[in-house]
């Protein structure tokens, strides 16, 4: 298996993408900005999508996605979420008010995309890849994600605070080899960092110390502007780990 980082900012400036993960060239994970940086012919080999939760940096370029492949593919673009996220986007994005309900256009037999609900820890097998949703705690519902290709496992947590259900759970992953992992807000930020369900480094070290096993621990969705400073507090709390700050177009084999 194969990941490629098509974005992994919390924020859009400049060069800066939201996040999107592509699983080998068929499926992605989360549709921000980075999914623009697709070729039509790339969008095409989309079948696949898994959303970690419904905030618009997660979700964002999903209608468009859909809008633009669509018309050019015989089978719908089949999108896994948890059910309130699904509730949700059904409610507010795809409702003919911010954009076309393509889960009943053209037909409601033959929709441009199919809404198919997940529950944590239970895997969707696609073809030997198996892909399972994991705890996360967040300012909306929400999930992270184990890509795990069998030989060994790349896990993404999605947008979430301090949880102790998702530390276990990485615990026992036998083959677990990356963690993507969010870390939002500096440190000073408690109230912030609360309020929104998002990390910090301190509690980005806290769930580290329970993690029983080594990891290339992979950093993503910092505020822009905040890179430099966000790095330096991880490395004071969690240097041990060698966290790496996560690159647009990095690509992960496993």
């Amino acid at each position: 298996m194969r990941v490629t980082i098509l974005g992994c900012t919390g924020g859009v400036a400049a060069n800066l993408r939201t996040t999107c993960l592509m699983l080998d060239d068929d499926i992605l994970v989360d549709v921000g900005t980075g999914a623009g940086d697709l070729t039509l012919a790339e969008m095409l080999r989309i079948n696949t999508v898994f959303l970690t939760h419904s905030h618009l940096d997660h979700v964002g370029l999903l209608p468009m996605v859909a809008d633009m492949v669509g018309p050019r593919r015989e089978r719908p673009l089949t999108v896994y979420a948890l059910a309130e996220t699904i509730a949700i986007l059904k409610q507010d994005m795809f409702n003919f008010r911010l954009w076309p309900d393509y889960t009943v256009l053209p037909s409601s037999d033959n929709p441009y995309v199919v809404f198919r609900p997940v529950t944590v820890g239970q895997s969707v097998d696609l073809s030997g890849r198996m892909i399972t949703p994991l705890p996360a705690r967040h300012a909306v519902p929400g999930v992270g994600y184990q890509l795990d290709s069998g030989k060994a496992s790349f896990v993404f947590s999605g947008d979430t605070t301090y949880h102790e259900p998702f530390w276990n759970t990485l615990n026992s992953i036998s083959n677990l080899r990356f963690l993507m992992i969010e870390t939002t807000f500096l440190n000073h930020n408690v109230v912030g960092a609360e309020a929104s369900g998002h990390m910090r480094p301190e509690l980005l070290a806290q769930g580290l110390k329970q993690l029983n096993k080594p990891v290339q621990l992979l950093i993503t969705h910092m505020e822009p502007g905040n890179e430099d400073a966000t790095m330096a507090e991880i490395q004071a709390a969690a240097g041990e780990f060698k966290p790496e700050r996560l690159k647009r177009g990095q690509i992960f084999e496993f």
